[in-house]
């Protein structure tokens, strides 16, 4: 499984984004599918995840309410739309697949077997 994504950029605070992750290879519509992002110096957070067929989805309270995660089956793709960003959303944005994630575990990374190489997003003020 190969995982690419896009749509990083440069945006002023308030601003909106939508990024994008394909999959290739081996993808299942029952995977869990989740965003992780890493600012400078910092170690990588749980933005925001879909468990297997969408049961469940998940926010970090950081992005609640701002955020929206969605995923297309047929086009194997998983967005994420940002609205009123914020200078602190600044990060390198990953997109991860996994197998067998435990609903309870959609924030932990090492639930996560596939991970994109990542887009960067960076908020001014």
């Amino acid at each position: 499984v190969q995982l690419q994504a896009s749509g990083g950029g440069l945006v002023q605070a308030g601003g909106s984004l939508r990024l994008s992750c394909v999959a290739s290879g081996r993808t299942r519509s029952t995977d869990s599918v989740a965003w992780f992002r890493q600012a400078p110096g910092m170690d990588r957070h749980f933005v925001a995840a879909i468990h297997r067929n969408g049961g469940r989805i998940a926010y970090s309270d950081s992005v609640k309410g701002r955020f929206t995660i969605s995923r297309d089956n047929a086009r194997m793709t998983v967005y994420l739309q940002m609205n009123s960003l914020r200078p602190e959303d600044t990060a390198v944005y990953y997109c991860a697949f996994g197998r067998s994630v435990i609903s309870s575990n959609l924030g932990s990374e090492s639930a996560y077997t596939y991970w994109g190489q990542g887009t960067q997003v960076t908020v001014s003020s």
